[in-house]
């Protein structure tokens, strides 16, 4: 394609020969590559193993390999602004598509969070300091230096296209990018450790989990525990930044997938500033839609706020209320389903009458988010897939065990049609892209004629037009002007589609990522599988599952914006 800057030499038009920076650009982005995978295997080695008491590696161990990452990750993101400031050909590209405002907005909403956490834990680790590692206390430290460098960094510098120092900055963006995946792999174990913990506190055994507590983990060295959390203060701190854990782990999912893009972008030659591009329109919620979207898209979003509380109440108070708290909840996300598994296939529907043409221009920005679509709903996929085999084999029939796998089905339907629906919106072309329909009857509609009697030597004009006056003090001189056809019926449609999709997947990620978690709550997979075996089946997708909604809104905000 024109825009790569090292096209394959046999697809290449008779010319110059490749420079040897262009010809090595694929062993650059291996080089990178190959430094990216020894970086993650050795990070994943090593907070895998801090997970389990039985291994000598301890948090300590785990902390001071991901604060020598993050210092290494800052150092090479100042070079890389310093470098860019002073060097004013080094980024003479900006990819319009990377970047957009609502996923740097989503970033930034992230990294506040994450920022907050980074303090809990601060106080937390601050309240014993005496027994304490000091690397514990200065691991959120420089976490929180981390996440403001890196967060401004990714919303000046995510459109970027730079040429200088090409080697360089692929590895430098490949172990930021390690950093962020690291720092999402320890949240996810330390959270797995935690419910772990609440569980076999909860039941009274630890026969179910393998995560049993690490004396380094609570600053002692044998038996017992001699930094105790006793104070209320501690307490808050440790309870606040466990529930702000879902908050860092989708700032660390964002940054990677931004910082994937600038990797592709590195060395990307662009016939322009906006190649291929197109300038979205101005956002105006609601505009030019029927108000059915919306107005059921909020409606569900109350409910399911509603649901949340009295689902949190509930599981929170005597073993009794559970059942009916699941019930409520499997209910709410049953209807919830349905209806966007309906909606999302009407919109596929509406596409088949849809005439703009196709964008087949090479996008890394829309190939990514296609990639992230789909490997982010296999998260979800695992987990009903799981649920269905324990049900369906395992589970006596009962209401519980039918609302269960009717919640299954319909995440497994609504997962592969929204995913369809949004991939075919973003590789449509802007409005305006298609002709508009017209009927032959009405194929001269926009057209004004000074002379009434040209009207009638068409054959295809309807024989009355609307006579319209621009002059009242000269009506013999009045034209006959035919109004376009109002033609906008479907991109209304899709209006309304993509506001409700992106109102439910609103809720669906509130709901998992603020403590909703029905899978531990619900003992049928819990039974049949053992709850080491599903906690791990869990903590592993489920973030992932959060993460998809969270991109899906995103790109059902682009597909809002571009209809």
């Amino acid at each position: 394609m024109s825009e790569e800057l090292a096209p394959h030499p046999k697809d290449s038009p008779p010319g110059p020969r490749a420079s040897p920076r262009e010809v090595w650009k694929k062993g650059g982005r291996l080089l990178s590559v190959l430094l990216a995978v020894n970086v993650l295997l050795l990070a994943c080695t090593l907070i895998s193993g801090g997970a389990f008491n039985k291994v000598a590696v301890y948090d300590t161990d785990v902390f001071a390999l991901l604060t020598t990452m993050m210092l290494l990750a800052v150092l090479w993101i100042v070079f890389y602004l310093l470098r860019t400031a002073r060097c004013q050909d080094a980024v003479p590209y900006r990819d319009a598509h990377a970047g957009p405002i609502w996923l740097r907005g989503g970033l930034v909403l992230f990294g506040i969070c994450t920022l907050v956490m980074d303090v809990f834990k601060t106080g937390y680790y601050s309240s014993f300091f005496e027994c304490q590692s000091a690397i514990k206390i200065l691991h959120p430290i420089i976490q929180a230096v981390f996440v403001i460098v890196q967060t401004y960094f990714l919303w000046v510098s995510a459109k970027d296209c730079i040429h200088t120092h090409l080697d360089l900055t692929r590895c430098g963006l490949m172990f930021t990018l390690t950093t962020n995946l690291a720092i999402w792999m320890a949240a996810v174990v330390d959270e797995s450790v935690h419910q772990a913990h609440s569980y076999s506190g909860s039941q009274g055994n630890t026969s179910h989990t393998p995560l049993a507590p690490d004396p380094e983990r609570t600053g002692g060295a044998g038996g017992g525990d001699p930094c105790p959390c006793s104070t209320a203060v501690c307490q808050i701190f440790q309870q606040g930044y466990f529930y702000l854990y879902p908050f860092n782990i989708e700032y660390s999912l964002f940054a990677s997938t931004m910082l994937y893009v600038m990797w592709k972008n590195v060395g990307r030659l662009l016939a322009s500033t906006h190649s291929h591009g197109h300038t979205p329109p101005r956002v105006s919620l609601f505009r030019e839609t029927f108000f059915a979207g919306p107005i059921l898209g909020l409606l569900l979003f109350v409910v399911g706020l509603a649901v949340f509380i009295l689902y949190e109440v509930q599981v929170s108070e005597e073993r009794e209320h559970t059942p009916q708290a699941l019930v409520t909840y499997y209910s709410f996300n049953i209807v919830c389903l349905g209806l966007m598994t309906l909606v999302s296939l009407s919109g596929s529907v509406i596409y088949r009458f849809d005439r703009r043409a196709m964008d087949h221009h090479k996008n890394p920005t829309r190939t990514l988010d296609v990639a992230l679509l789909m490997g982010a709903a296999l998260g979800q996929y695992a987990i009903s897939y799981y649920s269905i085999v324990a049900v369906v084999v395992g589970s006596p029939r009962d209401l519980l065990g039918a609302l269960n796998l009717s919640h299954a089905l319909l995440m497994i339907a609504q997962h592969t049609f929204q995913n369809v629906f949004i991939i075919e919106s973003l590789h449509r072309g802007p409005p305006g892209a298609e002709p508009c329909e017209m009927p032959p009857k009405e194929s001269c509609q926009g057209i004004t004629f000074a002379n009434l009697d040209a009207i009638h030597t068409l054959p295809s004009c309807p024989p009355t037009p609307r006579l319209v006056s621009p002059n009242l003090e000269s009506p013999q001189e009045a034209v006959a002007i035919i109004s376009a056809p109002r033609c906008h019926w479907r991109r209304r449609c899709l209006k309304d589609i993509s506001l409700f999709l992106l109102l439910c997947n609103v809720i669906l990620w509130i709901l998992p990522a603020f403590g909703a978690r029905p899978h531990f709550s619900n003992t049928v997979e819990v039974d049949f599988y053992g709850y080491s075996l599903w906690a791990a089946i869990v903590n592993i997708c489920l973030p992932f599952g959060i993460f998809y909604r969270m991109h899906a809104v995103s790109s059902l905000l682009e597909v809002y914006v571009m209809s």
